[in-house]
């Protein structure tokens, strides 16, 4: 490694352990909360969209496919209950002792992990359900087995709920 690379790798270093390990798990439960409601938002947009615009052709399809709505909302649950299960590893380091970085970085990237799970969780749920309501409008019989795979798009949410899960449990800020 040359010198100006070594330079610029100590800089780096130097800046980041400077930032307050409690900054980076305060951030990475706002990013959970941010975009999992971002993702959830988005997919009910493009449901919602799609379910009021194929209701016109058939009025029958509305109370069905709210179930799509209701998939997306989950999303932005999942972000909520993450971010509470971060928040508890925030805890004030004992007298005398420093807060762990590896705590504050892990939190930072179980933000990061489960924010963006619950993104693309909103968007596949919010296309998948989009097609649910035009097909279903179309064709009754194709409801059920298009929510199939509405159900399996959701399980990319509870993923990331799920590895957060495992991230957040190796933290602990004191």
């Amino acid at each position: 490694m040359d010198v100006l690379t070594e330079n610029a790798v100590n800089a780096t270093m130097e800046g980041t352990t400077e930032i307050d390990p409690y900054m980076w798990a305060g951030v990475g439960t706002a990013v959970t909360i941010g975009i999992s409601v971002l993702g959830a938002a988005w997919g009910i947009f493009i449901t919602g969209s799609s379910l009021v615009g194929a209701a016109i052709r058939a009025p029958r399809i509305q109370s069905k496919n709210l179930i799509s709505v209701i998939f997306c909302e989950a999303v932005a649950i999942y972000g909520v209950i993450m971010a509470i299960i971060m928040q508890t590893k925030i805890v004030d380091a004992t007298e005398g002792a420093e807060p762990s970085f590896f705590a504050g970085y892990g939190l930072f990237a179980t933000g990061l992990t489960v924010g963006f799970a619950n993104l693309f969780c909103g968007l596949c749920v919010g296309v998948t359900g989009s097609s649910c309501a035009l097909a279903d409008a179309q064709n009754p019989a194709l409801f059920v087995k298009i929510l199939i795979v509405e159900i399996f798009g959701s399980a990319l949410g509870l993923f990331g709920v799920i590895i957060g899960i495992i991230m957040a449990g190796k933290c602990t800020l004191a």
